[in-house]
């Protein structure tokens, strides 16, 4: 089990309900930045809402398939910390921005994660595969092949994660973080707050446990 159970809040789409994820404990919050998605948002929303967080607080943008001129715009001028590469990006993208990139894999079978070997990120996010859709499937997939895939490095857990279910995910499969997206919605690109507490209480609860046990 890590030392530190981080979880990230993402598909946030405005200013509320990204302080609604911080003031929940959150350890970092999701802005999706391609515009095909249903969750996405403008660049200048994203800087907007960046500007009025608290600080120590983690700014992810999810891309598909960025130019490399608009990842630095994102780190430069928007302000984000991390980039998720959720596409077919390829690994010498990732290595032009050493340490500050996280890797989402779609993981249909075993072969999906074989991928992972070619990539030196600080982590990959584990999601969910379907073919018409990069993310915030809402739906969860094999946990078995998320334990393999550690060994390629550290693992983001994300794909159907709900209050419900958090708990069994982090027990099984002891990844170094969680993301939720549609897990935490009271509608598509609102949050509950009451799910997003429940999330985070839920997921640090379970964390703290698995902790005691290896104690």
């Amino acid at each position: 089990m890590p030392q530190n159970m981080r979880v990230k809040i993402c598909g946030l789409t405005s200013l509320k309900d990204a302080m609604t994820a911080v003031e929940a404990g959150a350890d970092a919050l999701g802005f999706v930045c391609y515009a095909q998605s249903p969750r996405a948002i403008t660049p200048a929303q994203v800087k907007a809402i960046i500007a009025k967080l608290p600080p120590f607080v983690v700014t992810v943008g999810v891309f598909a398939d960025p130019k490399e001129e608009e990842l630095r715009a994102a780190f430069d001028e928007w302000g984000l910390n991390v980039a998720q590469l959720q596409g077919d990006e390829p690994p010498e993208l990732c290595d032009r921005f050493p340490g500050r990139v996280v890797k989402a894999i779609r993981v249909r079978d075993r072969k999906s994660i074989e991928a992972m070997c070619y990539y030196r990120v600080r982590a990959f996010v584990l999601d969910t595969y379907r073919e018409d859709q990069l993310g915030g499937t809402g739906e969860i997939f094999d946990w078995s092949l998320a334990k393999e895939a550690k060994r390629f490095g550290p693992i983001i857990l994300a794909g159907g994660l709900t209050p419900k279910n958090v708990a069994e995910a982090i027990r099984k499969v002891r990844p170094i973080a969680v993301d939720v997206s549609s897990g935490v919605e009271s509608k598509l690109r609102k949050k509950d707050p009451k799910k997003v507490k429940r999330f985070i209480d839920e997921a640090r609860n379970a964390f703290a446990a698995g902790s005691r046990r290896a104690s």
